[in-house]
């Protein structure tokens, strides 16, 4: 059986936990929006076309922050399609997906459903084929309080009160040659540039996100971020990260230890900032949105005939795209990156699971039928709503496991918080082996475990292996009560089940 051992200390703190880092993406693109998160004619959906069933379940699992409306759809779209009359709205070509969009759902829906959702809105510009008019204008519409032309038109379209948008992107992945617009770092740094201040001249309150690299593979990585980085570093606050993972070849060492490259390349960005802050003699520093990460099988047979048959079948609204099943394996890695990104919370202070419903996502929905929750959707959850206070650095002592493309990986893989308002401690774990038990000894210096709030674990059910998924509303896996945790002596005593994510909840006493 595997051992592990976790020392957990009050004084040892990364920051504050962001609440940002629970955010999620909706994008034009597939069936995410259309009989995704809107559906008029659904048997749940409400006056406004919203499907009700989807919105309960984006509920549950809880995003603080929603990005908008792309991805790659952004670097060909005009804002001004997706207002006014519907039934005045141009029907466009989208090359981005090889789809025909009817702009039914537009700046002006997407708020409405926001206000339901509960999230922040983190709205995209289009810097591929637009540039800084459209930018300042778009800002003018979304947040000037009226009195001029733009800010009128909104409030003509129905707004009285402006949308107050906070969060901005600076285009979407410009540094890869698929992207419509697609730039070298020198012609997107200038643009972002000039694109900022005139944003900003129109809000100066508002919040920006310039554009890393689309993964650390692409050959530009690092200098695109130094290049771009030198040209904007003064206005903007965050650069932006984009990852996927699946498992090749089956490999599946490699693809449970993968949350390592994520560290790496969260790491890496951050040493390239601040290398710009330093030599730019920079006062503040500059913030991480990992505003693309998931589980994503890219180069599977699936997903290439879905791309295939939608380029076939000529130009289509809202085709199906990329709607991957989520297996318990998958769910387990998605527990490590989010991990990941939380014991990184100091820096990554943005991050966005792509995407929400139905493209590569954690929530499922068919037209005219059910919604569902993927396999992928438990430990997003739970860490959204039990990530509070201050995140803690955890020292991990565990058994490890060889992976061909990481070399050796800790099997039980750890992040947590402490919450001291609630005298809460929050753990959130994964026993990476496909085989192997792990017995996890938990030690807490300057608190004490006093009470078990909360087991949970997602492992796989019985009489099904590591390829378990939920499908058409059949949730097979999901989360289920942990037995066997003991308090012993204010610390934990626990056994993970062999590839398993679990959550435990602690009341502590100083």
């Amino acid at each position: 059986m595997t051992q592990a051992r976790i020392t957990l200390a009050r004084d040892f703190t990364v920051g504050d936990v962001p609440r940002r880092l629970f955010g999620s993406f909706v994008e034009h693109m597939g069936r995410c929006v259309y009989t995704g998160i809107f559906e008029p004619g659904h048997p749940s959906a409400d006056e406004s076309g919203f499907r009700t069933d989807v919105l309960d379940l984006v509920r549950e699992l809880g995003p603080t922050v929603v990005r908008y409306p792309g991805g790659n759809f952004v670097s060909g779209y005009n804002w001004e399609d997706g207002v006014g009359p519907v039934d005045s709205r141009p029907r466009r070509l989208d090359g981005a997906w090889h789809t025909v969009e009817s702009n039914a759902f537009g700046l002006h829906e997407f708020m409405d459903w926001s206000r339901l959702a509960g999230v922040e809105v983190m709205q995209a510009i289009n810097l591929g084929t637009r540039g800084v008019d459209a930018a300042r204008e778009l800002v003018e519409y979304a947040n000037h309080p009226g009195g001029t032309y733009l800010s009128d038109l909104r409030r003509k379209n129905g707004a009285e009160d402006p949308f107050d948008i906070r969060l901005w992107c600076l285009g979407n992945e410009l540094d890869g040659p698929w992207q419509i617009g697609h730039k070298t770092p020198e012609e997107y740094g200038r643009l972002a540039k000039e694109a900022a201040k005139a944003m900003r001249y129109v809000d100066p309150t508002i919040e920006l996100v310039a554009v890393g690299s689309s993964n650390s593979t692409m050959p530009t990585f690092g200098e695109w971020e130094h290049t771009v980085l030198s040209h904007v570093y003064e206005e903007v606050d965050y650069i932006s990260l984009h990852a996927y993972y699946q498992e090749e070849n089956g490999d599946a060492a490699s693809f449970l230890a993968c949350a390592l490259d994520m560290d790496h390349f969260i790491e890496s960005v951050i040493s390239t900032a601040d290398a710009v802050r330093a030599r730019g003699r920079h006062k503040k520093r500059i913030h991480l949105s990992f505003d693309e990460w998931n589980v994503w099988y890219q180069r599977g047979l699936e997903t290439e005939d879905q791309l295939h048959r939608v380029q076939e079948s000529g130009w289509r609204e809202h085709p199906r795209l990329i709607e991957d099943e989520y297996t318990l394996t998958d769910a387990v890695v998605v527990g490590t990156l989010l991990n990941s990104l939380l014991r990184h919370g100091d820096r990554v202070t943005i991050a966005n699971q792509a995407q929400l419903v139905n493209v590569i996502a954690p929530i499922r929905a068919e037209e005219n039928g059910p919604a569902w929750r993927q396999a992928i959707f438990w430990p997003f959850a739970r860490m959204a709503a039990l990530a509070r206070g201050r995140i803690l650095q955890a020292h991990v002592t565990s058994d490890r496991m060889a992976t061909a493309q990481f070399g050796d990986a800790d099997i039980v893989d750890v992040s947590a918080t402490w919450d001291e308002e609630n005298s809460r401690v929050a753990l959130f774990l994964a026993n990476r082996s496909l085989d192997d038990a792990a017995e996890v000894e938990l030690v807490l210096n300057g608190f004490r475990a006093e009470r078990i709030v909360r087991a949970e674990v997602l492992d796989a059910p019985d009489g099904t292996d590591r390829h378990v998924s939920n499908r058409n509303g059949d949730e097979r896996v999901q989360l289920r009560p942990l037995a066997g945790v003991d308090v012993v002596n204010g610390g934990v005593k626990l056994t993970l089940p062999a590839l398993s994510w679990a959550v435990l909840e602690l009341d502590v006493a100083l």
